[in-house]
């Protein structure tokens, strides 16, 4: 992944105001992946985005994550670290449930389907009691349309659906029996398990574990809006300070940024 220059995440960070949260996460993909075309990347399974975003965290901001989640039981504040790279690494290959204090990965049953792929994404195959059902990956932009569904698992079903064959005979989303909904849904889970980024956290004052969703794409929208700040707030103090412009101050690397803020706050 090429590290991306200051003005372009600037440009990005800028973009992102007037976006909800799912253009932020478009727009921070795009950062991550130049290399796919902006049009393919919210039908992308939904894993790998989060792993292409926690491969962008590791590149701008490092490895390390302090991350603060109350307990569920006491609701003690527990603070812990996480590491970028090991979640871009593990979601990349099987991703799922982590353990934040150094448990195993979940990677699912994978007994459900077995994964292939098709034009427009990955699909997972079901075979069970004389049905036969291919159904896609989700991609985010599924997600999106089905959630503003009357019954969103009736649409993504609908939505995902490549093909579904009962004793030879072609059958609708409608007509899939929830047996074998089921088994779909844990084919995808285990084809796509980093899909859902799960931290089960022990309390170290009560003993309980807590579950919680970790939003990767809101996580780093959230530094790099903190890193965009503090760098205009640089650009002002130096263009104050020697009249450069702000292409000029971009341009220098961060190291060179500070120095010269060292000086002028030595003025």
């Amino acid at each position: 992944m090429a590290i991306t220059g200051a003005a372009e995440l600037l440009a990005t960070w800028e973009a992102g105001l007037a976006e909800a949260p799912n253009g932020r996460a478009l727009l921070l993909h795009r950062t991550a992946r130049p290399d796919v075309d902006a049009a393919r990347l919210p039908v992308l399974p939904v894993g790998e985005r989060e792993a292409d975003l926690f491969a962008l965290r590791r590149a701008l901001f490092g490895e390390r994550m302090q991350v603060r989640l109350a307990c569920s039981a006491c609701r003690e504040d527990m603070e812990f670290d996480l590491d970028a790279g090991e979640f871009a690494r593990s979601l990349g290959g099987r991703g799922g449930s982590v353990d934040a204090l150094g448990g195993a990965v979940d990677e699912g049953d994978s007994s459900a389907g077995s994964a292939g792929s098709a034009g427009s994404g990955p699909v997972v195959r079901v075979r069970q009691d004389g049905w036969d059902v291919e159904f896609r990956l989700p991609g985010v932009a599924d997600l999106t349309a089905a959630a503003r569904a009357a019954d969103p698992r009736a649409a993504l079903l609908a939505r995902c659906l490549v093909s579904a064959v009962r004793d030879g005979a072609a059958v609708g989303a409608g007509d899939l029996p929830v047996p074998v909904q089921r088994r779909i849904a844990e084919a995808v889970e285990a084809a796509d398990p980093g899909a859902d980024v799960t931290l089960n956290v022990a309390c170290p004052e009560c003993g309980e574990a807590t579950r919680a969703e970790l939003d990767i794409a809101s996580y780093l929208w959230t530094e790099l809006d903190a890193w965009a700040r503090d760098l205009l707030l640089d650009v002002h103090l130096l263009a104050t300070s020697y009249g450069w412009s702000e292409p000029e101050i971009l341009a220098l690397s961060p190291l060179r940024r500070r120095y010269y803020l060292e000086l002028c706050a030595d003025v």
